[in-house]
């Protein structure tokens, strides 16, 4: 019975993916993006849900495409890793970390849409527990996002990204979602640790 249980929480964590391909597929397909991105003015007068759900919208489909596919590679990659806790814990973080970050730190951007500074959270969160079962392979993952997080800070944007989705890319959200998805799983490990110690 405890090993049924412990294999359904194991596949629960497609609850979220699926989740998060559905209402972004869903918001984008009602054209909220207007209502629902993170707006400064807004914001300022105290509609701070913006902060969350601006990433749930796109600035167009390819724009979308592009996310979900990010979100599919991550879920196959990394999903079998974490349980649906684990996940919604990290995803939370991340996003907390985009848009607080972007108030915080970028007073200069009026308005941001998008699910990518969040999904660089998750891929950290991802990395974090495959370095825990394959510590060459997390490693030399880990070292490629860092990597691409520099080049964004130092030069911008990846070469032909801008123009794929036909906007700008705020990759300072990149920067925030992973320091949020590495926080996320440093104290979620921590934890796990902590509560499997003998006493």
């Amino acid at each position: 019975m405890v090993r049924v249980r412990i294999g359904e929480l194991r596949h629960s964590h497609w609850v979220l993916w699926i989740a998060l391909f559905s209402l972004s597929a869903l918001f984008q397909s009602l054209g909220w993006v207007g209502q629902l991105r993170f707006d400064r003015e807004l914001l300022e007068q105290g509609d701070y849900l913006l902060l969350f759900s601006s990433q749930l919208v796109h600035l167009n489909w390819p724009h979308w495409a592009l996310n979900m596919l990010g979100m599919a590679m991550i879920a196959l990659l990394f999903g079998r890793y974490g349980t649906l806790g684990y996940w919604l814990w990290v995803i939370v973080l991340s996003a907390s970390a985009v848009g607080m970050g972007l108030w915080w730190l970028n007073p200069e951007l009026r308005w941001y849409v998008g699910l990518s500074g969040a999904l660089h959270g998750l891929m950290i969160g991802g990395i974090f527990l495959e370095m825990r079962t394959n510590r060459f392979a997390g490693g030399a993952l880990l070292l490629a996002i860092l990597g691409k997080l520099a080049w964004e800070q130092l030069f911008g944007a990846s070469p032909g990204s801008e123009q794929l989705i036909e906007g700008r890319v705020v990759v300072d959200s990149h920067l925030y979602g992973a320091v949020g998805g590495a926080a996320a799983a440093v104290v979620w490990i921590a934890a796990v640790r902590w509560r499997c110690k003998p006493d």
